[in-house]
């Protein structure tokens, strides 16, 4: 009879299934992308969510749950809000409810469950993948357990307390202060709060396998392997196989806890280039290996990272005792539709395949940690990784720091992809007058992990520990000055922002560096890799980390839109800088002279002027005259001779062009912050946020056409909004230059 029930209420669910799928839908989010439509309950994140540890045999219990949210000290409540699509955050569209929970309330999911028939006699184990922030679960009305922690996965023995043969309720409580709390947390866009990765229960017998440690010894050709158990015995025996492309390379076994070695004779080397991974069986055994009790399914790459000098005496992170230059994204790991959690396993491997695409072999993930499954495209693909510890403003519950940190070093180690860990970001939660406690969270994570290289801060304070020395520049580059014992890297430059119309998060959008189009970001990219390759070879730099792989909500710094719709420079213009490979830059040879070098006097007012004001017949007798450039003194890179102070200030004058053939016109401009520039009345350009030096911007082919031989007008108009302002603008040829013989 349980069995014939069973059957039924699993008919019954399948039977629901189509028509919860059908009531469900995604809420009206700012922007969504190509992913969320492949997004229903019953195709929420299916894949296996541990992808270094697979048992075949488990239950996705993603999809519809009830939702509540109460005042955070009620109890749980007896009638829900509505449902919410797991594991999207509640934040989300995604999750089809899009609603924010404050610092007072408590977020409250309910599902119920059937366990299959046939794990009859099994240990059932619920796993958690990341649940933000302070989780209490419950059972059928009995308490389950607790965790703190926003980022690691965590495991609950629920065999007591599931109800074989009927229905199971379980009740999660979410807690999460966000900004008001103590406890690590990522970057301050849209907050994130609840489950926002993979739930799904597993049957094991009563001796199973709780954990690997994967550590690959390059140097002596073996991997290091460490089986933990849960429920164990003394007469239990753990027996691992390596094999490439299905055929065994390697094994060993011994006891568990026992460090096993599986020594693999000429190791293929995993890099970017060549991401070369092994497959990897464990099993346990006992009485002498007859009885088998547990097996999971892994895999690993063998690679080295370490530090030595190269021949011209810089000291560089080393792969596999090599010195590769590392360039990569800022990666944030954001969505528009989901958030902190990308729509499908599809949409987490494009990213990397992107970072790839462009030439880049690195990605710095930005105070926040992914699901497993990123990190194993990243192993698959082919991306170096350094992992940043989340971290907010405050240094209150150093405790939960610490153990927040300890369970990602033991958490994500497994990883070849990861070669560094990052403590702290730019000092956020960094006890910056006590270096001791930086020097002791570093210490702390390379007792955990010694095989890996270890920065005490990207960017910011520097407590002279740690592998790394880093710095920040936008938009740079810049590098920090060479040192015997540290390893020199440019942790965050570029920041170069463009916004594409039907494809940002709002309407006003910002950049550190404003493009004016898709060419100008190209061109801006390009000069900016050229610097930094010459910095590698002139200051021993390590590594480059652009800002960023895509827009973030009204962050436009990304070479992809938010969506990912766009990838926005050129490609293989791109791919190419940053491989090293560049054209040799143009020559500018000035048209209209800026006054960089010698003041051309403007018409100028503060006040706003008619709306005819940029044409070529406007009247603007009744301006000031100045001196160009306007501006205030101490703005990077300017030239001030004309103070201006006020928001807004509008600038004229006329220049002589004579009748000649140009290459490649382009306005040479220095601007802080957004100005529009005008050509005899016709619009030539948009120059966004604010530049430190002079640069080209492309003139639009209406303004071109516009241009007449003998008189023109430049019409000006710059805004200002805080800091530093600048305003000069002049006219240059830029003429390729003529390939070396």
């Amino acid at each position: 009879m349980a069995r014939m029930r069973m059957v039924a209420l699993v008919s019954l669910i399948a039977l629901l299934a189509p028509a919860a799928s059908a009531q469900w839908k995604p809420a009206k989010g700012p922007l969504m992308t190509r992913w969320a439509r492949g997004v229903s309950p019953d195709k929420a994140h299916r894949e296996y969510p541990r992808p270094q540890m697979v048992r075949k045999d488990w239950t996705n219990l993603n999809g519809l749950w009830d939702y509540a949210v109460r005042p955070k000290d009620e109890p749980a409540p007896e009638k829900y809000d509505g449902q919410i699509l797991v594991p999207f955050p509640i934040e989300s569209a995604l999750s089809g409810v899009m609603k924010r929970v404050t610092a007072e309330q408590r977020l409250w999911y309910r599902r119920t469950f059937a366990v299959p028939a046939d794990w009859k006699g099994k240990r059932l184990l619920l796993h958690f993948q990341a649940v933000d922030w302070d989780a209490a679960v419950s059972l059928n009305g009995k308490k389950i357990g607790t965790h703190r922690g926003g980022y690691d996965a965590f495991t609950f023995d629920i065999t007591e307390a599931a109800k074989p043969g009927k229905d199971n309720e379980l009740i999660v409580g979410v807690f999460d202060p966000t900004a008001a709390g103590a406890q690590p947390r990522g970057i301050w866009y849209t907050p994130t709060t609840g489950i926002w990765q993979t739930v799904w229960l597993e049957p094991v017998g009563p001796r199973s396998i709780q954990s690997l440690k994967i550590v690959p010894d390059v140097d002596a050709g073996c991997l290091r392997l460490t089986v933990i158990g849960r429920g164990t015995s003394e007469d239990c025996r753990v027996h691992a196989t390596a094999l490439d492309a299905g055929k065994e390379v390697a094994a060993a076994s011994g006891k568990v806890g026992q460090e096993l070695r599986l020594q693999i004779a000429k190791p293929k080397l995993w890099s970017p280039d060549t991401p070369h991974l092994y497959d990897l069986k464990v099993a346990l055994r006992r009485d002498e290996a007859k009885t088998l009790c547990d097996a999971v399914e892994s895999y690993f790459g063998m690679r080295k990272v370490s530090m030595g000098k190269t021949k011209d005496g810089f000291l560089r992170i080393l792969l596999n005792n090599q010195f590769v230059f590392q360039i990569g994204f800022l990666d944030q790991g954001f969505w528009p539709d989901g958030l902190y959690t990308a729509a499908t396993d599809d949409a987490l491997r494009y990213d990397v395949e992107v970072t790839r695409k462009l030439g880049m072999n690195l990605a710095r993930k930005h105070v926040k940690i992914e699901p497993d499954r990123w990190y194993y495209w990243c192993d698959k693909l082919g991306l170096l990784v350094w992992q940043d510890m989340p971290s907010g403003s405050t240094t209150r519950d150093r405790k939960q720091f610490r153990r927040e940190l300890t369970r990602l070093v033991e958490g994500m180690g497994n990883h070849p992809s990861i070669i560094m860990w990052i403590v702290f970001n730019e000092g956020w939660g960094q006890n910056r007058k006590d270096p001791a406690d930086t020097k002791a969270l570093v210490d702390l994570v390379r007792k955990l992990d010694p095989s890996r290289l270890v920065s005490q801060a990207s960017g910011w304070a520097d407590h002279k520990v740690g592998d790394i020395i880093d710095v920040h520049s936008y938009p740079g580059p810049a590098a920090p000055k060479p040192e015997d014992k540290r390893a020199g890297v440019l942790g965050e430059f570029g920041g170069l922002g463009l916004g594409l119309p039907g494809h940002t998060w709002a309407k006003k959008t910002w950049g550190y560096r404003g493009m004016a189009d898709r060419n100008q970001l190209t061109t801006r990219y390009v000069d900016l890799l050229r610097k930094v390759h010459a910095l590698k070879l002139t200051r021993g730099l390590s590594a480059a980390v652009y800002t960023q792989t895509s827009d973030v909500e009204t962050e436009c710094n990304g070479l992809m839109t938010y969506d990912r719709a766009i990838i926005k420079p050129d490609i293989e213009k791109v791919a190419a800088a940053n491989r090293g490979e560049f054209p040799p830059p143009p020559i500018v040879k000035p048209v209209v002279p800026t006054s960089q070098a010698k003041g051309i006097e403007w018409r100028y007012t503060t006040e706003k002027p008619a709306k005819d004001w940029a044409k070529s017949d406007f009247d603007d007798s009744s301006w000031q005259k100045g001196p160009g450039g306007f501006g205030t003194r101490g703005t990077p890179g300017s030239t001030v001779r004309t103070e201006w102070k006020t928001p807004d200030i509008w600038i004229r004058r006329t220049f002589e062009l004579p009748e000649a053939k140009f290459t490649d016109l382009h306005l040479r401009i220095h601007h802080d912050e957004d100005a529009e520039v005008y050509l005899n009345g016709v619009l030539a350009a948009r120059a966004r946020a604010y530049t430190v030096d002079y640069e080209p911007i492309a003139i639009s082919p209406k303004a071109k056409a516009a241009l007449n031989k003998g008189t023109n007008v430049f019409a000006v108009h710059c805004k200002q909004t805080g800091g530093g302002q600048y305003i000069d603008v002049g006219r240059a040829d830029l003429i390729p230059r003529p390939k070396e013989k």
